[in-house]
């Protein structure tokens, strides 16, 4: 069931693509843009990786994944989009301030 509103094009999609339809899946989240974005613009500050907000919420996920798991375990995650895809959306001041989202404080 597709739900929310995020920014990220295609999360949340309720179809199921060939290339996934035999996936066995044990669990989801639902990793919602305010948790997803300021991991973003930390990777940015911190890390030199400007990553796209599909990369926010996978390692979002992980996040809350490892919490959930404890120590000694791996994690992996796919890091599959730059910011630049969402640059008039992440870098966009006025527009993160209308949705209510978070605003790096480096702006």
């Amino acid at each position: 069931k597709s739900e929310g509103g995020s920014i990220t094009e295609g999360i949340g999609s309720s179809r199921v693509t060939a290339n996934f339809g035999e996936a066995k899946i044990d669990d989801a989240y639902s990793i919602d843009d305010h948790e997803a974005l300021p991991i973003l613009y930390d990777l940015i500050q911190n890390e030199g990786l400007s990553l796209g907000t599909s990369c926010g919420i996978n390692i979002a996920g992980a996040i809350r994944m490892g919490k959930e798991l404890g120590p000694g375990k791996t994690i992996v995650t796919i890091l599959c989009d730059r910011s630049d895809k969402y640059a008039t959306k992440m870098f966009n001041k006025k527009f993160l301030e209308e949705k209510g989202l978070p605003v790096p404080n480096w702006f």
